[in-house]
Formats: structure tokens, sequence, C-alpha cells
């Protein structure tokens, strides 16, 4: 079986198989440059953030994608809608290849994909009003005949993610954390997207404004039929919302599951250690159960080791573990793992 074959099985779980897959990556990598020099810039290396990634997102579902800060989650997320662009790979969104679109049509597709940013206030400008904030991608885009539709528009919108539409002519510093975060979701919705990638939105909210957060845009893919890429470090709140979940290490996806087959059944000894520090409840199970706690840092990404990335940090490493770096694939159906334990 070739290589190729096995990449594109090991992305298609069987309880998926009959569904559209939205999205397709194959081979992503997002390698940024490392220079020296103050005149004369020299190209010494590079930060691997993204290491040959392949995965398929299903109509209509929730991936999650949980790890480390710093293993290129976000990353991932900007490559896929060409914000970075990729270093190689393959990105493959309802037909179309982004990596090899031209601008012009870039930006017609990017109707079909939008972001919610982490930060609710870094991200909305604090010059503009709501309104001119939720309606620049109509007039990007150029939807609505006239300002009126689009004024219109904007006030459906801020109704839709739970605000009043009379805040139209509000400044993004008279809101709260969370009011800012609804608003970030309206623009996202502004121009009918099919696939949203969510960069960690809530993390930077409180608990308390979290859930209502959550619960928005559990209604919202109900109501308009949306795919998220589902991007946080919370294992608790990705279990929630997420139909699968994908596990990434310095780069890579270690793991790949439904969302309770990887709780109940966790394979690969780094998804192992971060769902054993995910507080349990029951005090009687949170007595019992053994934390894992892994030692040393997250090697840089500038310089990962060689073989399988989490050699260095790995309670169960072999030697060919530091040698070879392993496949990915199913173990059982619809679970998949890179680590030489279950070859």
């Amino acid at each position: 079986m070739s290589a190729a074959t096995m990449s594109q099985q090991a992305t298609q779980p069987a309880s998926n198989s009959a569904h559209e897959a939205i999205l397709a990556v194959r081979g992503l990598k997002m390698y940024f440059p490392i220079t020296k020099g103050i005149i004369i810039q020299r190209h010494v290396g590079n930060i691997k953030a993204v290491d040959g990634l392949d995965f398929d997102l299903y109509r209509g579902e929730t991936l999650g994608l949980v790890g480390e800060s710093g293993c290129g989650k976000s990353t991932t997320g900007r490559a896929i809608l060409q914000l970075y662009k990729p270093t190689a790979g393959s990105v493959l969104f309802e037909g179309k290849e982004l990596t090899q679109i031209n601008s012009g049509d870039l930006r017609r597709t990017r109707r079909r994909m939008q972001m919610i940013f982490q930060d609710p206030y870094a991200s909305l400008n604090p010059r503009m009003t709501v309104g001119s904030i939720v309606g620049e991608p109509l007039e990007v885009h150029n939807i609505g005949d006239n300002r009126k539709e689009r004024q219109e528009r904007v006030q459906e919108l801020l109704k839709i993610v739970g605000l009043n539409p009379y805040f139209i002519n509000r400044y993004p510093h008279e809101f709260s954390g969370g009011q800012r975060q609804r608003i970030g979701v309206a623009r996202a919705l502004a121009v009918n997207p099919s696939f949203i990638v969510c960069d960690e939105p809530i993390s930077a909210l409180d608990v308390s404004i979290q859930a209502q957060v959550i619960n928005l845009l559990e209604d919202l893919q109900q109501e308009f039929g949306l795919t998220y890429l589902f991007i946080a470090h919370d294992l608790s709140v990705v279990r929630h919302i997420s139909d699968r979940i994908a596990v990434m290490y310095l780069g890579k996806i270690v793991e790949l599951a439904d969302r309770d087959e990887l709780y109940a059944n966790p394979l690969h000894p780094y998804t192992q250690a971060l769902l054993s520090a995910v507080p349990i409840p029951d005090p009687a199970i949170e007595k019992k159960r053994q934390r894992i706690i892994l030692e040393g840092d997250v090697p840089s990404p500038a310089n990962p080791p060689k073989g399988c990335n989490f050699s260095t940090r790995c309670p169960r490493v072999m030697d060919i573990c530091r040698q070879t770096d392993p496949e990915f694939r199913e173990t059982s159906n619809g679970h998949f793992v890179a680590c030489f334990l279950y070859e």
C-alpha cells in the first residue's frame, strides 16, 4: 500500500466515510525562515511550526484541534485560510485547491470560510463602530444593494448573536469581553460562510461567559449548517463541542479519533498525559487516578528531535523512536495514532 493511500485512509474514519469532506488537508507544512545578519540576511534554518498534517473535515461537523501552546494549532488554522502562505502541501476546500488559486478567486472563496480570533480586544478596530466592523465584509464582497440594506443586515446579525441591534453606533471599548467576541462572531457570519476556524475563541473570556459563547456557536452551527475547526487547549470544552478530536504535538498530529473514543481509550503517551491533567468532578475517581507528569520541556520547532518528536519526553520511549518518525495509522475503527507502540 502506498504512503499516499495510507495517508488518505488515515484521515477518513469509517463513521464519516459517507459524509462530504468540505476540507481536505494533505501534507500541510508551514515553515518560518530563520535569518542572521543586519546588512546581508543569511538563511540559517527554519521554524517548523506545522510539519506535515493530513486530515479531512466533514460538512456540518466540529473537529477539535488541541495541544500545548506553541504546537502549531493557530498556525494551522491561518495556513488553511491562506492568511499564511503554506510552505508545502495541499488544502482542498469545496473542491478548490487554495494553495494554487489566484488572488481574485481566493477573495471570492473567502466568502465561504471565515475566522473567529482569540483576542476579542485586539481583533476589533477601536476606531470603528460596531456597525462598520460587522458591515465591512459586506462592503468588501459587495453584498447588499445599498447602505440601508447593509445596515439592516448588520442589525440582523447583531440580533442573531444576542446583541441589541441598536448598538451599531457604539465602539468596541463600550462592550465587555464576551460582547466583543459576539461582535467577532457576527462579523464572521456576515458573508454566509460554510466553514469557520474558531481560534481559541473563549480562552480570553471569564469562565461564566465561556459557556454562553460555546452555546452560541452550537446554536449557530445547527441553524446555518456550519462546519468548525475548533482550536483550543481546554480539553473539557473541546470534548463538549467537538465530534472528533485531533491532538497536536510540535507541529504534527499524533492522534485522531471520535471524541468519546479518544477520552475513553487514549493511545498516544502524549494524549494520555494531557487527559490525566483534566479535572474530574467525582472526588472518589479523582483521588484514585494517577497523573502523568512529563519531564523536560517541549523541543524547539527550529530543531526538532530526530525520529518521533515526542521521544525526548515520552515515558515509554524505545530505541526506534529516536531514529524513525512513526507512521500515522489506524489502530481501530476511526482511531488513528502515530506511535510505534501500536505497530
